[in-house]
């Protein structure tokens, strides 16, 4: 009867050699492997940074607040905007209406119809806003009287800082009951 061979027989140990220039060649590669990693961190933050980074209104001032201190209706403002939406900086001019309410403490009420996004006109002889495309139709305060329009005019932020009316424009989903912020 034979022996049997041992597995260290079967499968001798093959002996890696490593030279001088298996060594450098196995250096640069890891060395620019590491230096495209490197590099790739910030190209990618670059590209990718819209997808995480959501539009950034600021606050805007409407004006002094003396100036809606003996307010009895509605008054357009004009607000000068900078919106930052991914790398894009961009300034727009967007109106605002000044409301007060029976206890006299003053609203801001974007001036966006929420049906479709026409302007609302305010129509001092009749008491009510009024969308020129569709005919809706909205009290002093902004409330629904009539029209397609689902839901009331859209209410905005706003705050008093430093003797100034201040506001935060957004933009609301167009046509549906609830008030949707965009942005």
């Amino acid at each position: 009867m034979e022996e049997q061979p041992s597995i260290l027989e079967v499968n001798p140990k093959e002996n890696i050699i490593i030279n001088r220039r298996s060594f450098f060649g196995t250096l640069l590669a890891v060395g620019a492997a590491g230096m495209g990693a490197i590099l790739a961190v910030p190209v990618l933050r670059y590209v990718l940074y819209p997808l995480y980074a959501r539009s950034k209104n600021t606050w805007s001032p409407v004006g002094a607040l003396d100036t809606f201190s003996n307010l009895s209706k509605p008054i357009m403002a004009p607000l000068d905007l900078k919106q930052v939406d991914g790398w894009r900086e961009v300034d727009t001019s967007q109106t605002v209406y000044v409301t007060k309410d029976p206890q006299g403490e003053l609203g801001v009420l974007s001036s966006i119809c929420p049906h479709m996004g026409c302007t609302v006109a305010w129509h001092e002889s009749q008491d009510e806003f009024y969308c020129p495309c569709h005919g809706s139709v909205f009290k002093a305060n902004g409330e629904h009287v009539s029209g397609p329009s689902p839901r009331g005019m859209d209410p905005l932020p706003h705050e008093v800082e430093d003797g100034k009316l201040m506001v935060k424009f957004e933009y609301f989903r167009e046509n549906v009951p609830n008030q949707e912020v965009l942005s």
